[in-house]
């Protein structure tokens, strides 16, 4: 009799010991998922910010500041300007971020990685990367603009999004939208540098 006892209880532990160890495989499989997915969203929820100045360019006393910030796929670009004359001005991303010559020519021209025609932003003919557009400076010179796409991205591997190493032009006149390749916007008044 006790021999038989002795027996069910060995078979008893075995099966509770061996359910345990399933519960906690289950829920150690379950934790690392959860993990994971964590890792990866905090990754998706990383802000990246750039700020710059703008140098003044052919022989303007036009200058500013403008800011990148990158969050979930959309990229903010804030700029504010000082030293315009009173009216619209188009604003363009191009090609290189080096602002050294005096006209800012160094820079080369729109930047264009789709290789589309000079347009308005989201016109179904096609338009430029860096197709930002026009805007206004008041009497006393001061302009502003504030532009939120997902077409661009700080840093990424996407050639045809990264913004990384382009630069800021403002011209002095206003982008027509329609001549190619630039939009006839005038000298270029402004530059600085998208870089890290």
């Amino acid at each position: 009799m006790k021999t038989l006892q002795l027996v069910v209880l060995t078979l008893l532990s075995i099966s509770i010991f061996s359910c345990k160890g399933e519960k906690k495989e289950a829920t150690d499989q379950e934790n690392n998922t959860e993990t994971v997915e964590t890792t990866s969203k905090k990754e998706e929820d990383i802000t990246k910010t750039i700020t710059f100045n703008l140098e003044s360019k052919s022989e303007s006393n036009v200058s500013g500041k403008v800011t990148f910030i990158e969050s979930e796929g959309l990229v903010n670009m804030i700029a504010e300007l000082t030293g315009l004359t009173e009216g619209e001005h188009a604003i363009h991303i191009h090609e290189k971020a080096d602002c050294s010559s005096a006209d800012g020519k160094s820079t080369g021209g729109h930047w264009n990685p789709t290789m589309e025609p000079h347009g308005k932003w989201g016109a179904k003919e096609g338009y430029h990367k860096g197709d930002i557009g026009n805007f206004k400076a008041d009497t006393d010179g001061n302009g502003s603009i504030n532009f939120a796409t997902t077409d661009w991205c700080i840093g990424c591997d996407d050639d045809k999004k990264n913004i990384l190493g382009k630069a800021i032009i403002v011209h002095q006149g206003v982008d027509d939208f329609t001549s190619q390749p630039s939009g006839a916007a005038g000298s270029r008044v402004s530059c600085g540098g998208i870089i890290q």
